[in-house]
């Protein structure tokens, strides 16, 4: 992007440019007005490694009012028209805060342990190679289409207990949803189109979880609808959240891992074969990944009192952007930021969080984008881009991609 300052770095946010490559304008950002306030999204934007880190650790920077932020954004009369949706959304664990956040995650945490999770492993891998499979002998493959997309879709399915049959119908509520609560600017058409999604999810799951509740089966639903810690347990308004929340939060940011991910490695061929003649470096190179060009792009807050950060007043109640994104490509933090390296030792990135919010299913997400890139590498050994021109998903929170074409 051409230097800009001011309206002009509002107005390219949010512009096609803007989302097939932000990293510029974060570069920009930081290094000019790293504690931003946007009038065009009505919040403080921070992009410096610290004050991203700092802020999501800050106790006094809520997560529980992110959804009103995010509502009052809209019209009355379609904030009164979608105050279901505003019920719903407030009961997920992602925009709750302790105590009832701790009480939350802790119903929940034991499925996304790293020991449980390592126990999927035999069946990940089984599902990546029933999906390249299929294209193995076609030549070619759309790599979001037919493996980021099904892969963690069908393994979140599976933990559920959600009969695949239906997992395009929950693609495109979760779609509503994530276009709802990460798009950059809120409009009544999203709400709305959110709130269909969000009964239609509601009304599948409340009759799944009495199916579950009448013949429990091992799966992550029969447990939350018997889940009990202490003598507490979900509600059905929260085991409904729970479950709406687990699904797209189960597939969105991987798919978005996964896809990004191998761009990145295709883009660059040196990384490409490091990692293609060393595959022990997943491990070091899925962390990369998750720095390089994460799919989760942003989190929100909203201060609970004045505070200062970075020089700024912030005042009570207004919202702030901390953009990960800029965090992980912070070169005051990461030595030559804008070059991908899978070796990278030190890489203390923040694309899963940190504090009380840091990402449950952060072991799963890891071990799904080390055996799915490992195992395209080790199957398509040419594999390659078709095409320089790539589309992007229009969200502010949530990066990845619409499709990947490759051949091989």
């Amino acid at each position: 992007m051409t230097q800009a300052v001011g309206k002009e770095l509002d107005e390219y946010l949010l512009t096609p440019d803007f989302f097939a490559d932000p990293y510029p304008f974060y570069h920009q950002l930081r290094s000019t007005q790293p504690v931003y306030w946007s009038d065009r999204l009505g919040a403080w934007l921070l992009t410096r490694y610290t004050d991203v880190a700092s802020a999501l650790h800050d106790s006094r920077l809520k997560s529980g009012s992110r959804i009103q932020a995010i509502m009052s954004q809209l019209p009355e009369t379609v904030r009164s028209e979608t105050q279901p949706l505003y019920q719903h959304l407030t009961k997920m664990m992602a925009f709750t805060d302790p105590p009832n956040h701790t009480r939350l995650r802790t119903l929940v945490g034991k499925a996304f342990t790293p020991g449980t999770v390592a126990k999927l492993r035999p069946r990940i891998q089984a599902i990546v190679d029933e999906l390249l499979d299929k294209v193995q002998g076609t030549g070619k493959a759309d790599l979001v289409r037919d493996f980021a997309y099904p892969l963690p879709a069908i393994v979140i399915c599976e933990m559920l207990g959600i009969p695949l049959e239906v997992r395009d119908h929950f693609k495109q509520w979760s779609n509503d949803i994530v276009g709802f609560v990460s798009a950059g600017q809120v409009t009544a058409h999203k709400a709305l189109t959110a709130q269909r999604s969000v009964a239609a999810l509601t009304e599948y799951f409340l009759s799944l979880c009495e199916q579950r509740r009448q013949h429990p089966r091992e799966d992550l639903i029969s447990a939350l609808v018997i889940a009990e810690e202490e003598g507490d347990k979900l509600t059905e308004d929260e085991l409904l959240s729970m479950c709406v929340q687990l699904f797209f939060a189960g597939f969105e940011t991987t798919e978005g891992l996964i896809g990004n991910g191998l761009l990145a490695l295709m883009r660059n061929p040196d990384q490409l074969k490091n990692l293609r003649d060393n595959p022990s470096l997943i491990g070091t190179a899925v962390e990369e990944f998750l720095r390089y060009d994460n799919s989760v792009q942003r989190q929100a807050r909203v201060a609970s009192v004045d505070l200062e950060i970075g020089g700024q007043r912030i005042l009570q109640g207004q919202y702030l952007l901390l953009f990960i994104g800029a965090a992980n490509r912070d070169p005051a933090q990461f030595r030559d930021p804008d070059r991908l390296d899978i070796s990278r030792c030190e890489n203390k990135h923040v694309a899963f969080g940190h504090g009380i919010h840091f990402c449950i299913g952060a072991p799963l997400a890891r071990l799904e984008g080390e055996i799915a890139i490992n195992t395209v590498l080790r199957c398509f050994p040419g594999v390659q881009l078709m095409s320089q021109s790539l589309a992007w998903e229009e969200l502010l929170a949530l990066r990845k991609l619409k499709s990947l074409k490759v051949s091989f």
